[in-house]
């Protein structure tokens, strides 16, 4: 069972997201190694997200789990259910997909996110936490975002967070090309600020970075090493800092900022934009004469609205891209109770075989009128499985066979009011309807506003 606890710029504030990244990945990927009650866990945290998806058994394990998450967090139980949405299995790889494709980012479309997402996976992996369904989850993401990437193009709609960030800086530094810039960091978010930079017209931008980590940010960009030591130098000097760091202490504190605006040279006003999680920047900074801060929540305030038409083609795509990650899922599912019931087929041919001394000719004929009689039968149990029918069909087999191994799942109680919508399930994002009745195939399209979505035409249909 799938799971995911969710924190965003939407559903929490600043304050509490800055309190949620302050405790490390590892140590949450500790904890899930530590959790009995917990199959696989992959963590994602970022400037404006923070998430816990799991692989867990039931919603007893997830129930056992909670307190445990509440206290690494260092907080109560009560008021993290208060600030989080618990994701149930259902919905965790739409969710995930619309997070990866950028549709859940403050500054819609974002590529970064799909680096984020990726990275999480791999962090994940190497703490040997993920299991199969984590994996093709994950990987299900990663193409998902592609696909939104490749036909709806919300690049050119949405903008990176730092992107968004330097648009207000734009009120402050009047000439790019020869603004002094220092960027602290060299981390990915490092690389996004340089190429935003970069498309603006800043020449050679100053790279300090805290921990002295080699990084080749030279490679790709210009830029200058600003060695230790040499920091108050460049802030003197600069017209913008952009810090982009995560670590848990200030790379920017009140008396280092104020040293350098009273330093000899001093560049007339100091913008610095905080992009770290938690602060990179202390607020105190911020009451400095000639000194601007602007920080994630300021950028998030001042993001632009969603333009619906231009992301309706992308939330279609992610729509499909759920309900097929569901399909395959559900033929997994019954993958185990199908090989069963061919080696029972393929078992009782066998045993014909013996018993009737069948020469070669023979025995191959009966084996391909045993695999004949399969193939109908096998491809019924795929269809059926991807309507949502899994159940049905363990049920059958077994019932067929007698194979106690293989169980099957109690059926979640459906309400009278939800049975009655089953037969069509409207998708709430463009117009898409799910194949949620019996004996569909695939999904059908309604006629959409947009004329490169009718069923005759849509890029993602054909």
């Amino acid at each position: 069972m799938l799971v995911c606890v969710s924190a965003n710029h939407r559903s929490a504030g600043f304050t509490l997201l800055e309190r949620f990244s302050s405790v490390s990945v590892t140590s949450l990927e500790e904890l899930i190694r530590e959790s009995a009650e917990v199959v696989g866990g992959v963590v994602l945290s970022t400037c404006n997200r923070f998430e816990v998806y799991l692989d867990i058994e039931g919603p007893q394990q997830l129930a056992a789990f909670i307190p445990a998450l509440a206290g690494r967090l260092g907080m109560r139980e009560t008021e993290l259910r208060e600030h989080v949405s618990l994701i149930d299995d259902p919905d965790v790889p739409h969710h995930l997909f619309s997070v990866s494709s950028g549709l859940e980012s403050v500054a819609l479309g974002e590529e970064e996110i799909a680096g984020q997402v990726n990275r999480a996976l791999e962090q994940a992996r190497d703490a040997q936490l993920t299991t199969r369904d984590l994996e093709r989850l994950f990987q299900s993401a990663s193409n998902a975002s592609k696909g939104v990437k490749a036909h709806a193009q919300l690049s050119t709609q949405g903008r990176s967070l730092v992107s968004l960030a330097l648009d207000l800086a734009g009120s402050q530094v009047l000439d790019w090309e020869r603004a002094n810039v220092v960027l602290i960091g060299t981390g990915a978010y490092a690389g996004a600020s340089l190429k935003s930079l970069q498309d603006r017209g800043v020449g050679t931008v100053g790279v300090y970075s805290p921990s002295g980590r080699k990084h080749t940010l030279g490679e790709r960009y210009a830029v200058r090493e600003i060695e230790h030591g040499r920091l108050p130098e460049w802030l003197s000097s600069a017209d913008l800092v952009i810090t982009c760091t995560n670590t848990e202490t200030y790379v920017l504190d009140f008396d280092q900022v104020r040293n350098a605006r009273v330093a000899p040279g001093a560049s007339e006003n100091l913008l610095i934009v905080d992009m770290g999680m938690p602060r990179n920047v202390d607020p105190l900074v911020a009451k400095l004469d000639s000194v601007d801060l602007l920080d994630i929540e300021t950028v998030r305030q001042h993001a632009p609205l969603e333009d619906l038409g231009s992301t309706e083609l992308a939330r279609c795509i992610v729509a499909r891209a759920a309900v097929k990650f569901e399909q395959e899922r559900r033929e997994q599912e019954s993958a185990k109770a199908l090989a069963q019931y061919r080696s029972v087929v393929q078992e009782r041919v066998a045993e014909q075989i013996e018993k009737t001394g069948a020469e070669d000719k023979v025995a191959e004929s009966m084996r391909r009128l045993g695999n004949a009689l399969l193939h109908p039968t096998t491809m019924r149990i795929k269809e059926l499985t991807r309507e949502g029918r899994t159940d049905e069909v363990i049920a059958a087999l077994n019932l067929l066979y007698g194979d106690a191994t293989v169980k099957v799942p109690a059926p979640a109680p459906v309400e009278a009011s939800v049975a009655d919508e089953m037969p069509v399930r409207r998708c709430p994002f463009a117009g898409l309807q799910a194949a949620a009745a019996r004996g569909s195939k695939k999904l059908a399209l309604d006629p959409c506003a947009q004329s490169c979505m009718t069923p005759s035409s849509c890029p993602v249909v054909h």
